[in-house]
């Protein structure tokens, strides 16, 4: 899977955990919006787009099948992330 772009928008709330949202597109084809960066404990991680439940919990409405391609999608994005806080510097 190639991953040919990553757009990061950095969220400006102070006391918010949610630091940005991204986007990417796959092999120029097709793209998903909405994936959260979300400052916790130790480190940033990535939360995949999700919807509500009606039982108040929240479920991906997108994600990838096996850990090497979340592993691959949590790089580029963070990567990506992390360039746009350099940028802001």
């Amino acid at each position: 899977m190639k991953i040919s772009d990553v757009r990061v928008r950095l969220v400006a709330k102070e006391d918010s955990k949610l630091k940005a949202v991204a986007s990417m597109t796959i092999e120029d084809c097709f793209v998903v919006h909405d994936i959260k960066v979300i400052q916790g404990q130790e480190d940033y991680f990535i939360a995949m787009p999700s919807r509500k439940t009606s039982d108040g919990e929240y479920k991906d409405i997108v994600h990838p099948i096996n850990t090497e391609t979340r592993e691959q999608i949590i790089k580029i994005i963070l990567d990506a992330f992390k360039e746009e806080l350099e940028k802001q510097e």
